[in-house]
């Protein structure tokens, strides 16, 4: 699948849960996937409107709070579309991090430098790390549902990969010193 179509997929899956508008989308991109996956406004709502242009989503107007609102719905057409990708064996895994570009080019600088990267990296993954295993830990009561055995076990994966991130922090600055 084209990169510039996966926040399709993430629109469906999204879907396949609750209806919601395009703000909503966004809130739980930047919470619940913002781990592993990311999506902007800019990408989200001309997404919205292939999809809806595709049949895979319905719109309607709702009033909500005294504001009208766009709530966007998953068609039949859209869970088969999103199952297919499911069931599609290739996936594409990218690592991408700027610290890690940053350190490559290391040389350009003082190792200072490089260490304060590491350090500002690692402060970031001690967040992320403790607002991963609040989520395991809240999620452990639920994993007889479905969903929630899932999210748990894209949860942990986070955990333990950030986890090792840290272990790799601690002998990177230690060989910079």
């Amino acid at each position: 699948m084209a990169r510039e179509k996966r926040i399709n997929m993430v629109i469906l899956g999204l879907l396949s849960h609750e209806d919601m508008t395009g703000y909503d989308m966004k809130k739980r991109i930047d919470t619940a996937i913002s781990f592993f996956w990311n999506g902007s406004f800019g990408n989200i709502y001309p997404a919205l409107k292939e999809l809806e242009e595709d049949a895979l989503i319905n719109s309607k107007n709702a009033s909500m709070g005294g504001r009208e609102k766009i709530v966007y719905h998953i068609t039949a057409k859209g869970k088969k579309e999103l199952e297919a990708w499911l069931k599609d064996e290739q996936a594409s895994n990218e690592l991408r991090y700027e610290t890690l570009l940053k350190l490559f080019f290391a040389g350009g600088a003082d190792k200072g430098t490089a260490i304060r990267n590491i350090e500002l990296f690692e402060e970031k993954i001690m967040q992320d790390l403790k607002t991963l295993k609040m989520l395991c830990k809240s999620l452990e009561d639920y994993l007889d549902n479905d969903d929630h055995l899932y999210y748990y076990l894209t949860a942990s994966f986070g955990v333990e990969t950030y986890e090792a991130y840290l272990k790799w922090c601690t002998k990177a600055k230690k060989m910079l010193k």
